[in-house]
C-alpha cells in the first residue's frame, strides 16, 4: 500500500492530505459534492484519503478545487516515482445511470488533459454547492502536477451528478489499473519516463 503526505498553504488556500492503508477516509473541503467526487475516487482507488482544505469559498469553489488537485496530483507523482514495473497504462469505462464516462490514461512524466462532455458542458452550472466548470480546473490540475496524460470523456448523459460521479468514478480504476505492479524495471523502451 502506497504512503505519502502532502501539504500546502497559500492566500488561498491551506491543504493537508495523507494517503494510504494507515489513515482514516476523512474528506472535507467545504464543498459537499465534491468531498462525496473524491469519496469515490479514492475508494475505487483503492486508497484511503484524509483531507482538510480550508478555502477562500465565500469567492467561489475555484481555488479550493484546482489547489486539491494540485495536491492529489502531487502525492500521486510521490507514489509513482518510487514504483518500479507498474503497468503505466489504465482504462476504464463506469456507467452511473444513463452516463457512461471513459478514462484513459498514462503515467508518463508528460502532463495532459483531453476532457468532453456533450455539447461541451454539463447540463446545468452547479451540483449542490459545487460548480460544474471546475470537474476540468480538477482533473488539469491533477495531470499537471502528477505528470501524466489523462483523456476523461463522458459518452452519453443527461444527469450533471451522475455525469461527473461516472467520471471521477473511471479516473478512480484507470488509476489503480495503471499503478498495478506487472514487472520490473521502468514501463518504457526509453528506460526512462
Amino acid at each position: 500500500m502506497y504512503e505519502t503526505v502532502v501539504t500546502r498553504q497559500t492566500g488561498e488556500t491551506n491543504i493537508t492530505l495523507a494517503m494510504g492503508s494507515n489513515v482514516k477516509m476523512d474528506i472535507n473541503t467545504g464543498i459537499g459534492f465534491f468531498d462525496h467526487m473524491l469519496h469515490l475516487f479514492a475508494f475505487r482507488f483503492g486508497m484511503n484519503l484524509q483531507l482538510k482544505c480550508e478555502g477562500d469559498l465565500h469567492i467561489d469553489n475555484h481555488h479550493t478545487v484546482e489547489d486539491v488537485g494540485l495536491v492529489l496530483g502531487k502525492a500521486l507523482l510521490q507514489i509513482w516515482s518510487k514504483l518500479d514495473g507498474f503497468h503505466r497504462y489504465g482504462e476504464a469505462a463506469i456507467p452511473m445511470d444513463e452516463s457512461l464516462a471513459r478514462c484513459i490514461l498514462d503515467i508518463s512524466g508528460r502532463p495532459f488533459l483531453h476532457i468532453t462532455v456533450p455539447g461541451e458542458k454539463f447540463p446545468c452550472e452547479r451540483v449542490g454547492d459545487f460548480e460544474t466548470e471546475m470537474v476540468e480546473e480538477f482533473f488539469r490540475a491533477f495531470a499537471q502536477e502528477a505528470r501524466i496524460t489523462l483523456h476523461i470523456s463522458v459518452e452519453y448523459g443527461k444527469n450533471a451528478h451522475h455525469m461527473i460521479e461516472a467520471m471521477f468514478k473511471a479516473f478512480g480504476v484507470a488509476l489503480k489499473q495503471a499503478l498495478e505492479v506487472v514487472a520490473t524495471g521502468v514501463p518504457s523502451t526509453k528506460g526512462i519516463l
